[in-house]
């Protein structure tokens, strides 16, 4: 089975594969800020949290100790981060779908050209931006009641307060950096050219498939 990479094509593949997982990963995860609430620790992500607060008997608060999505997308705490959520979820499903093709092209022949590897590298570039720009909006929504409750109240945009950025923000904006800059630029040598040989048979062969068509279409 002959792949359609070069050697630097198979390593933009995997890349490809590692940076699109690490980033959809750190996408679902709710690990992109740390704070407590109620003397227990919270998580936030774009669209789920970590232990949250709910109305005990008394009315009094109580956390409940799990992870989950907020029940509808207007229930994110702030426009920002509704505006993250949509643009780094498309930037995830495009390197996604350019990885699945550039694996596909490590095993099937012909799939990749040196042009589609180059259309798939600024695929890549584009997906990568997405993200970065949904990290850059994270920062706009620290300014809500909910954000405020788990950082000391002294939460602002830009302004962390007690809270503290997560890992798995960093692994988005990592990955998102790698896809932009070294997948986008190995994405140029990573198909291969087509053979003259190989060209000059595809078109004879096409011209006399024409040439048999025509000449039973003129026969009487």
């Amino acid at each position: 089975m002959r792949s359609s990479l070069t050697l630097v094509g198979t390593l933009w593949a995997f890349l490809s594969l590692g940076t699109a997982v690490a980033s959809s990963t750190s996408y679902f995860l709710p690990y992109w800020l740390f704070g407590s609430q109620l003397g227990k620790p919270v998580s936030f992500s774009t669209f789920r949290r970590c232990n949250y607060p709910v109305r005990g008997e008394g009315h009094s608060l109580i956390m409940v100790e799990e992870c989950g999505r907020y029940a509808s997308f207007r229930a994110i705490p702030s426009l920002a981060w509704q505006m993250c959520t949509v643009v780094t979820g498309a930037g995830c499903a495009l390197l996604l779908l350019v990885a699945l093709a550039a694996v596909l092209g490590c095993c099937m022949e012909g799939l990749i050209s040196r042009m589609m590897g180059r259309c798939m590298g600024a695929a890549q570039f584009v997906g990568g931006l997405l993200i970065s720009s949904g990290c850059a909006l994270y920062p706009l929504g620290w300014n809500s009641p909910e954000i405020m409750q788990t950082c000391g109240n002294v939460s602002n945009q830009f302004q962390l307060g007690t809270c503290r950025l997560g890992w798995a923000y960093y692994c988005a904006g990592g990955a998102a950096a790698a896809a932009m800059l070294i997948c986008t630029w190995l994405s140029c040598f990573a198909g291969r050219n087509p053979k003259p040989v190989m060209l000059a048979e595809s078109i004879m062969r096409n011209t006399n498939s024409y040439a048999m068509e025509l000449d039973h279409c003129l026969k009487p």
